[in-house]
């Protein structure tokens, strides 16, 4: 068996682009639009398995986007997506500018959780050890749920 990828629904493709691209850092690897089926599938890849995910299609985020409005909710159900990082300090000071909530900060230096623009959870975790404890995010207080 072989993970290849999550599918996520999502209600804006350009807000969710923003999110995982400009923000995130992943990098759109693949497009598909059905006009028949009156969707557009957008493939995603983190900067450490672009490469593989272009040889393999895999590991990837497929962003499923149908041009018919929806509303998506409940996005806690689906669970969470994780990603390890090079430096989740500077990640979560560069999302916060961003505008994104922290939800969850990275007050241990490991480990933190922020959601997309649809909701989906997201979970970040430092590569390595834990980086020491520092502000504001050792004393930022949980926001919301994750």
């Amino acid at each position: 068996m072989q993970y290849l990828h999550t599918m996520i629904r999502v209600s804006n493709l350009d807000d969710t682009l923003h999110f995982f691209c400009d923000l995130l850092g992943m990098k759109e690897v693949s497009r598909k639009d059905s006009e028949k089926g009156r969707f557009t599938l957008v493939f995603l890849a983190s900067r450490d398995d672009e490469e593989r995910v272009k040889a393999d299609r895999a590991p990837s985020l497929e962003l499923t986007y149908n041009w018919d409005p929806e509303e998506y909710s409940g996005g806690r159900n689906f669970g969470h997506l994780a990603y390890r990082v090079d430096d989740i300090y500077q990640l979560c000071e560069h999302l916060q500018t961003g505008g994104v909530t922290i939800n969850r900060p990275p007050r241990d230096g490991y480990m933190a959780f922020v959601r997309s623009p649809d909701g989906i959870s997201i979970e970040l975790l430092q590569k390595g050890e834990a980086l020491a404890p520092r502000e504001p995010w050792a004393s930022m207080e949980n926001s919301g749920s994750w």
